[in-house]
């Protein structure tokens, strides 16, 4: 609804219009009690006419103003005038981030300091947003305002764009949308939506990741992520493309970056970073060995002076006698992987889809190759799925609630995963999850035959931790190597012995990430091979990868 300069809403006083917002229109106001401008989005009518969407539009509301995070737009309060809903917000200056990129600015793509300075602290937003259970659902350009001191603010987090009903369709909101005229973009918000939005599924907060690497892709590229001639045409290539790659149109970009952007661009949502957090660390990282708070993102590396050569010449030796000492470890782990295979029967079976549910993640097997656990998502939400090659249909595992990367006891009797925060514990034939320790968010785990576990807490910026099977301290184990570019220690495996492991070692700026072999009793860790994935080990003496690439649908 329209409202007039001098009205007054309440204690505010309206001073001017500033245009449309989201789902309503926003006016410049002065807040009478307090004598400062702030903001104000007058919301459509029917909020008021529907008890459901205006008890739900109230609840975000305070814990929207409740986060009072410097990346998110501060709620001051909420009201009504004549039947419409409205929210009081802080007065910014600036631009949205729309305008700096095509098809509003002819300047193509951001630098990649400024594309990284914005993209943390987006990051930082949504993870604030997201661990008070509020997801935006409709993240884009249009809703993320650049302040004049390069401050970015999310816009409209979780108010104007409610979860829609379960019978309104996706996109009925595309009337109040700024019209791009550029192929593609016509529907609005469209091309900033996740695949599983696309299909009308549930989505949670991996749809605002998949929604940041548009935006990301975006402000590197100077391109949109996904293109058509109309709408249904870009929704196709959410489902089924994948952008160009970006060193295509700027070599600029870290190899490293790349990764992050197609992390948070996978189809499936478990896939994708874990949570915002997880993204904001990987950002983190990336810019802390990579320089990103100076200009020497990709500047090329300086001429070492005579002095730092001899110390990296001393610093060298120290690693050659190091690495002498990690032979007898590295031999012994590649007689694991030389010796003869025991003779076996392959077999091959089909594991039934749970019914109503999506996003299934990597399959663990028990120790006998009777069992299979694996996450699968109901209503939005993971939780651990068992099945036996005994049974007709796998069952839900009570007390998995949100749960990711689960992993078997040597005997076979109990399953690690990690969830809320904590790595827990529990029996295959069911019963109350017991909580190990806390763990950010849990990135692969392995259980040794002694009662230790090893896991990675995070995917990225952090080496892999131990702790005791019945609970305690976590204590490191790995660390990463800054010298080498290490980004992240993850998917650890232990070896027969319990002691000897390898892992998955992502390192930034090179397309050479690698599978290492490490040990308990010590720091070191020694180079196995060369892998885009994560590996297994297998009785039979073999290291085997998972996967390379999307299995078929």
């Amino acid at each position: 609804m329209a409202v007039t300069a001098g009205a007054r809403l309440g204690p505010y006083e309206i001073l001017s219009p500033l245009g449309a917002g989201g789902m309503g229109e926003v006016y410049r106001a002065k807040d009478t009690r307090l004598d400062r401008e702030v903001a104000i989005k007058v919301l459509p009518a029917s909020f008021a006419n529907d008890a459901d969407r205006l008890r739900r539009f109230e609840q975000e509301a305070r814990a929207t103003s409740a986060l009072n995070h410097p990346n998110i737009l501060t709620i001051y309060d909420i009201g009504s005038h004549e039947g419409a809903p409205y929210i009081v917000a802080e007065l910014l200056e600036g631009e949205e981030l729309r305008a700096q990129l095509p098809p509003q600015s002819e300047a193509g793509a951001l630098p990649v300091r400024k594309a990284m300075d914005y993209a943390q602290q987006i990051a930082a937003g949504l993870a604030a947003a997201h661990e008070k259970g509020i997801v935006h659902r409709d993240l884009k350009p249009e809703n993320l305002f650049v302040t004049k001191d390069g401050r970015v603010k999310i816009l409209d987090f979780g108010l104007a764009k409610l979860k829609p009903q379960r019978n309104e369709p996706i996109g009925s909101d595309v009337a109040t949308q700024k019209k791009i005229t550029d192929p593609g973009t016509v529907m609005g918000t469209v091309g900033y939506m996740s695949p599983e939005q696309v299909r009308g599924q549930e989505a949670d907060h991996r749809a605002d990741i998949f929604a940041f690497g548009v935006i990301l892709y975006e402000m590197l590229s100077g391109r949109r992520t996904f293109t058509g001639d109309s709408g249904a045409d870009v929704m196709s290539a959410i489902l089924k493309e994948e952008p160009p790659e970006l060193g295509e149109t700027n070599r600029k970009i870290p190899p490293g970056l790349e990764k992050i952007v197609r992390r948070c661009l996978e189809k499936r949502p478990e896939r994708r970073f874990h949570s915002a957090h997880d993204l904001g660390f990987a950002l983190e990282a990336l810019s802390d060995s990579s320089g990103t708070s100076g200009s020497n993102l990709t500047a090329p590396a300086q001429e070492p002076s005579l002095a730092a050569r001899r110390s990296a010449l001393r610093e060298r030796l120290g690693w050659i006698v190091a690495a002498g000492l990690l032979l007898v470890a590295l031999a012994f782990a590649l007689l694991y992987f030389r010796r003869a295979p025991a003779e076996s029967r392959a077999s091959y079976t089909y594991l039934p889809w749970p019914e109503k549910t999506a996003d299934a993640g990597a399959p663990a097997i028990s120790p006998d190759g009777r069992r299979v656990v694996f996450t699968a998502a109901t209503e939005g939400t993971n939780h651990i799925w068992l099945y036996s090659l005994d049974a007709p249909e796998p069952v839900r595992l009570q007390g998995t609630e949100g749960a990711g990367f689960p992993f078997w006891s040597p005997d076979g009797r109990s399953i690690g995963f990690f969830s809320g925060g904590k790595l827990k514990r529990m029996e295959a034939s069911g019963g109350a999850p017991e909580t190990l320790c806390n763990v950010p968010f849990g990135w692969g785990g392995t259980w040794s035959s002694a009662g230790v576990i090893l896991f990675a807490p995070v995917a990225f910026g952090s080496g892999l931790y131990q702790v005791s099977d019945k609970g305690g301290a976590p204590t490191p184990v790995t660390s990463l190597d800054a010298a080498r570019f290490e980004t992240g220690h993850n998917y650890p495996r232990f070896l027969p012995d319990g002691r000897h492991f390898v892992f998955f070692n992502a390192v930034n700026g090179t397309d050479k990430n690698e599978i290492r072999v490490g040990s308990l009793d010590q720091p070191q860790t020694s180079f196995l091979l060369f892998s885009d994935s994560n590996a297994e080990y297998s009785s039979a003496g073999y290291l085997v990868e998972p996967f390379k690439s999307d299995p078929p649908d």
